[in-house]
């Protein structure tokens, strides 16, 4: 019987060709809890605003694989000693970094697994696949949980500079065709460097990290942030919150094997069995939008209409304000729908909502971006750049917001 050719090449739109560098790589992406993420979106609900954002967490995992390659080789080149051991232990954490995620994960996080994170579930799934693989995982689990010794290691898969974000700042770019969000990740990657164990980036490249920064705010304002997004993702953590709390009151729904299961039992972390890990595993975006689909026709008036809202997308109206919204006009829009439609004051919540979104390109309180100066000392990136909006872009932005119905407008 002939073998399998594990060390495939496989074409990505953003980089070209991505080179699978061992079989131990090329067995996790063949896993049936890899393969999953073929269905799941990267963006969520953002394909209502940006009708190209229909790649997956899949696509992104593979592109943060391919620049921690690339990243790996520039310190290597400039002295950085990296053992083969090492080197595979980034490739495997940075590949399997998000496998955690659910469909439409920050919606599923607030509603139907209420406290359980996918930073959390993608230990989970790495620790189960470390059972299953004979321990070849126990070095990146250890970088993935910032245990080992070398600090510069975890900055790579996670910082203000990591290649996650490279990633998918450059490929949602891409594929929403948000240009302002296309950032040079391959400049970027040309000026790291390590010193004393921890990840700098070379003074030169320092315009190429405000470029990074500005792009960052730029995407989360046009794009993850885009009001459109925020009001679909609000009315889907909406559908799926009551569709909980219908099942929990054995009220019969529609819906596959896997999603009714979280939906009739409150998981919590410490909960998650192998068995429970399995059955999340088998959760995609399907699941959501098949049931959705069939909740347009449920007698309840909330799930239905909530659910028609999602597929027609005739979404609720949503107004930003810098200012905090007003107490009498959002008690005033909730009186107003609840008797219009004979709901109840806490059904009325499902459909007039009120909060706000924030964003801060560079955070000053995490860990900073350090700049290696051609003396070899240190700075964070705020001191050494002569720009006063890179000051500004530390600064956290916070908008306010109101939902409600178009029809009460």
């Amino acid at each position: 019987m002939s073998q399998i050719n594990k060390l495939k090449i496989l074409n990505d739109p953003i980089y070209g060709f991505i080179t699978i560098p061992n079989t131990l790589i090329y067995d996790l992406i063949q896993h049936p809890y890899f393969q999953r993420l073929r269905r799941i979106s990267q963006m969520g609900m953002s394909y209502l605003v940006y009708p190209g954002a229909h790649h997956t967490r899949f696509h992104h995992a593979l592109g943060c694989m391919y620049i921690m390659q690339k990243a790996v080789q520039t310190l290597k080149f400039k002295g950085v000693e990296i053992s083969e051991e090492e080197e595979n232990a980034l490739y495997v954490a940075i590949l399997l970094h998000d496998i955690g995620h659910g469909p439409f994960s920050h919606a599923l996080e607030n509603s139907v697994l209420e406290g359980v994170h996918h930073e959390e579930l993608s230990l989970l799934f790495m620790e189960q696949l470390n059972a299953e693989f004979g321990g070849k995982l126990s070095l990146a689990i250890q970088v993935f949980k910032g245990e080992y010794h070398r600090k510069f290691m975890l900055q790579l898969i996670s910082s203000q500079l990591d290649m996650d974000r490279m990633d998918y700042l450059k490929r949602d770019s891409f594929y929403t065709g948000v240009n302002e969000g296309n950032v040079n990740s391959e400049r970027l990657i040309q000026m790291l460097n390590v010193q004393d164990d921890v990840l700098v980036m070379e003074e030169k490249g320092i315009y190429s990290i405000e470029k990074f920064l500005m792009a960052r705010r730029l995407m989360y304002w046009q794009a993850y942030l885009h009001k459109t997004s925020v009001v679909a993702e609000l009315t889907l953590t909406k559908i799926l919150k009551r569709a909980k709390e219908l099942a929990i009151k054995g009220e019969i729904l529609f819906g596959s094997p896997f999603l009714l299961f979280f939906l009739n039992n409150k998981i919590e972390l410490n909960q998650i069995d192998k068995t429970t890990l399995d059955k999340f595993s088998n959760l995609d975006d399907y699941d959501v939008l098949g049931a959705i689909k069939q909740w347009q026709y449920h007698d309840d008036f909330v799930l239905s209409s909530l659910s028609k809202m999602i597929i027609n997308r005739n979404l609720l109206k949503i107004e930003l304000s810098e200012d905090k919204i007003d107490k009498i006009k959002y008690l005033d829009l909730k009186e107003k729908y609840a008797k219009q439609y004979e709901i109840s004051d806490k059904e009325v919540e499902y459909f007039v909502f009120k909060g706000k979104i924030k964003n801060e390109a560079y955070s000053k309180s995490s860990e900073p971006i350090r700049i290696l100066k051609k003396d070899r000392t240190i700075e964070t990136v705020v001191e050494a750049s002569d720009q006063m909006h890179l000051k500004a872009l530390s600064k956290t932005v916070t908008k306010y917001f109101i939902c409600y119905p178009k029809v009460i407008d």
